[in-house]
């Protein structure tokens, strides 16, 4: 079992029922979304635990080998619609990491069906990675400004157990990092293999703005019972 990554955690109220493991961009760190906690309206949710995990740090291709937190290299021209430049040894290894925090949760009580995976930018490409071949339902996953990386690999991998998970995607018109013709992309092949998707875009550029924190916040009452 892999050595679990270093997380903050937020617990909302005392003996959280759910989770919410929520990956940072490229760059950033696990700190990045803890500020929006309270701004997702769950005050009359039940007790949540958000768990923010610090990628390892690692070179960055694209940032001329600077050494930064990231869940996997980025090279030059990955995103021209083929993920053969994937760094696909990084992503798995991110995926096993990611299991292991899943697989924490259940040890502290809650049940991968009360688990909702999350992430901005490569750490939504991982929610998406891992939520989709994980082998037990989980409560959804949430990819914002985001893509599906080693896409030609998931109609064998996935697993059934969240074949009916609720996939939550946004994207903003203006993005130059993650174009929305890529996640839209990615929206639309999930769409293809049965996946159930809800699709949100706004006016903004690879970051987040308000109506989307507060369709985050829907989201998640909503498929946690809230």
């Amino acid at each position: 079992m892999p050595r679990l990554l270093d997380a903050i955690e937020i617990e909302t109220g005392q003996n959280p029922s759910a989770s919410v493991i929520w990956m940072h961009g490229l760059g950033a760190d696990g700190g990045d979304f803890v500020p929006i906690v309270d701004e997702l309206g769950l005050e009359a949710a039940p007790a949540l635990r958000f768990v923010f995990p610090h990628a390892p740090m690692r070179p960055v291709t694209i940032n001329g080998g600077a050494v930064m937190r990231a869940w996997y290299d980025v090279s030059f021209g990955e995103l021209e619609g083929s993920s053969r430049r994937t760094d696909e040894r990084g992503v798995r290894e991110s995926q096993t990491q990611i299991n292991a925090l899943i697989d924490r949760e259940g040890e502290r009580g809650v049940a991968a069906s009360r688990i909702v995976l999350a992430g901005f930018s490569q750490g939504g490409a991982i929610a998406l990675q891992t939520g989709l071949r994980y082998p037990d339902t989980l409560a959804g996953v949430m990819a914002l400004s985001a893509y599906l990386p080693l896409a030609e690999s998931l109609p064998q991998e996935a697993l059934a157990a969240n074949k009916e998970t609720p996939i939550f995607m946004a994207h903003g018109l203006y993005d130059t990092v993650v174009p929305l013709t890529v996640g839209g992309g990615s929206k639309t092949f999930l769409v293809g293999l049965g996946y159930s998707v809800e699709w949100h875009q706004y006016p903004m550029p690879h970051s987040v703005c308000p109506q989307e924190i507060g369709d985050i916040g829907a989201w998640l009452r909503k498929i946690l019972n809230a």
